[in-house]
C-alpha cells in the first residue's frame, strides 16, 4: 500500500513496536492519557524531556531524524560551547547516568559539540529507561489530531495526537497523547539577503556554507588561500573569522572580508574590556586588533540586495555596489524556526520573533539585552492545542538569547505538568550562569550557548 507521497505505508499503531500492549490498542477519547508523550527530536533538550518523563515514569517516545542522537549537533562538533559543562546537563538526566555509574566530565570545563554528544548525549540515550523508546532515522513529516483536521473543535482536546512519520522510506504512524516538539532551528538558517528572503540565486549556490565551518580542520583545503566573505555581526560571525585569521597565519592568500549590516564595525565589538561578560569582551577586542591590523577587511554598512554566481566567483550585490570575485561565503545571519510538519496543529506564535507568543515580550532583541529573559516554564510555552509544546530553541523563534539550561527547565516544568505534578510544573528551579543567558569564552571555536 502507498500513499500520494509514494512512501510504502505501515500502519505503527499509538506508539511503535517498542511501548506496552496496552499501548499500542485501540484508544478511546476518555483513556487518551494512557498514551505516551510523543518527544521530537533528540538533541539536549528533547533527550532532557525524555529524561524527566523516565523519572516520573510517564511513557514517551522519542523520535529522531538523524542516524544517531545529537545529529545536528555533530554538524557544528569542532565548535565548543561558551558555556561549562554545569549549564548543559540536565539534573534528571544527570541523576539516571550516575545511578548506572557514569562519571560526569570536569563541571568547570567548556565542551566541544563533539564532546557533549561523545560523553553526555550517547550515554543518556543508552540508558535503559530511555534507549527502548527512541527511534532514529524517523522523520517527522506532519502533526495532528487524529481523523481530524485543523477547522474540527468538538472534543479535540481528547482526540490522540497522530504522527505521521518516514523510515528509511516506509511510511508509519504514531498515536501519542501529548506532543513535545525539540526539533530546534538548527539547519533553517536565514539567507544572506538582508530582506531575510530567500531568492532562487542564493538557493541554487554551492559556495556557500550556512554556520561555523571546520576551517581548522576537515574544511581547511575549502577555504586556505581562498577570498572568503563572512556575513554577519555576531558571535557566529566573529568565531569563523577568528579560525579564517588563524588559517590565513598558515596560509597567507587567504583573503578575508567581514559584511555587516551595522553602519559602525565598533558596535559588534560589544563592550570589549568594560563588558559584565569579560570572556566575552575579549572576544571582542580580538577581532578589533585584527580589523585594527588588516587582517581582515570590514565592509560596512553593506544591506546585501542579491548573491549570484558569476564568471569571477560569487558577487554580492548592494543597492549602490557590488562585491565581486569571492570564492567562498560563511553566512551567519541567524536561524528561524520550520513550522510545516505543525501545519495541522493549533499553535500561538508571534508574527515577529517566530517565537512561542507569551514568550515573545521576554525574548524579542529589539526590547531586551542579552541577559534579561526571564525563566519560564509549561504556563509560558502552553498552546491553543492542549498538550502540544514547542520547547528548545524553537520556542524563542529567530531570537538569539537561548541558553541549553532554559531548554532544560521548559522540559522539566512540562514533564511534571503532564505527569499531573502541578505545583512542581509552576515553580522556577532554574540556575542560570552570573551573566544570564550569553555569554562568550576566548577559545577560536565557540558557539553560542
Amino acid at each position: 500500500m502507498t500513499n500520494l507521497l509514494n512512501i510504502p505505508i505501515e500502519v505503527q499503531g499509538c506508539c511503535g513496536p517498542k511501548t506496552s500492549e496496552k499501548n499500542t490498542s485501540t484508544i478511546n477519547n476518555d483513556s487518551n492519557h494512557r498514551l505516551p508523550v510523543a518527544i521530537i527530536g533528540a538533541g539536549p533538550v528533547g533527550l532532557a524531556a525524555a529524561a524527566h518523563l523516565a523519572v516520573r515514569g510517564k511513557s514517551f517516545i522519542l523520535l529522531e531524524a538523524g542516524k544517531q542522537v545529537g545529529a545536528n549537533i555533530l554538524t557544528w562538533g569542532h565548535v565548543r560551547l561558551f558555556s561549562p559543562w554545569r549549564y548543559n546537563i540536565d539534573k534528571a538526566a544527570m541523576s539516571l547516568l550516575e545511578t548506572s555509574g557514569w562519571t560526569h566530565p570536569d563541571l568547570d570545563q567548556l565542551p566541544t559539540g563533539k564532546e557533549l554528544v561523545e560523553q553526555y548525549l550517547q550515554p543518556l540515550s543508552n540508558l535503559q529507561e530511555i534507549q527502548p523508546f527512541v527511534y532514529l532515522n524517523t522523520k517527522v513529516l506532519s502533526i495532528g489530531r487524529k481523523d481530524m483536521d485543523k477547522m474540527k473543535t468538538w472534543n479535540r482536546d481528547h482526540v490522540p495526537f497522530i504522527i505521521h512519520t518516514e523510515n528509511n522510506g516506509m511510511y508509519k504512524t504514531y498515536e501519542a497523547g501529548a506532543v513535545l516538539d525539540a526539533t530546534g532551528t538548527w539547519g533553517n538558517p536565514n539567507p544572506a539577503v538582508s530582506s531575510g528572503i530567500w531568492l532562487k540565486e542564493e538557493l541554487l549556490q554551492d559556495q556557500i556554507f550556512y554556520g561555523i565551518p571546520d576551517v581548522l580542520g576537515r574544511e581547511q583545503e575549502r577555504y586556505a588561500n581562498k577570498r572568503v566573505a563572512v556575513v554577519g555581526g555576531g558571535h557566529s560571525a566573529i568565531n569563523a573569522l577568528l579560525d579564517l585569521a588563524k588559517l590565513k597565519e598558515s596560509f597567507p592568500q587567504t583573503d578575508i572580508l567581514w559584511i555587516m549590516r551595522r553602519k559602525r564595525v565598533e558596535d559588534a565589538y560589544g563592550g570589549e574590556e568594560k563588558d559584565a561578560l569579560a570572556a566575552r569582551g575579549a572576544l571582542g577586542s580580538r577581532i578589533h586588533r585584527l580589523v585594527d591590523k588588516q587582517k581582515i577587511e570590514v565592509i560596512t554598512p553593506f544591506s546585501i540586495q542579491l548573491v549570484k554566481k558569476s564568471e569571477a566567483g560569487i558577487e554580492i550585490q548592494a543597492e549602490d555596489r557590488s562585491l565581486t570575485g569571492i570564492d567562498e561565503l560563511i553566512v551567519n545571519t541567524g536561524s528561524r524556526p520550520d513550522f510545516t510538519m505543525i501545519n495541522e496543529v493549533r499553535t500561538s506564535i508571534d508574527s515577529a520573533t517566530e517565537s512561542v507568543k507569551a514568550l515573545a515580550p521576554l525574548i524579542d532583541p529589539n526590547i531586551h539585552s542579552c541577559g534579561t529573559v526571564r525563566p519560564h516554564g509549561e504556563k509560558e510555552l502552553r498552546q491553543p492545542e492542549k498538550d502540544f509544546y514547542i520547547i528548545g530553541s524553537k520556542s524563542y523563534g529567530r531570537a538569539p538569547t537561548f541558553l541549553m539550561a532554559t531548554g532544560y527547565e521548559q522540559a522539566r516544568s512540562v514533564a511534571a505538568y503532564l505527569a499531573g505534578d502541578f505545583i512542581s510544573a509552576e515553580k522556577v528551579e532554574l540556575e542560570l550562569p552570573e551573566t544570564g543567558v550569553c555569554s562568550v569564552n576566548l577559545n577560536n571555536n565557540n558557539c553560542c550557548n
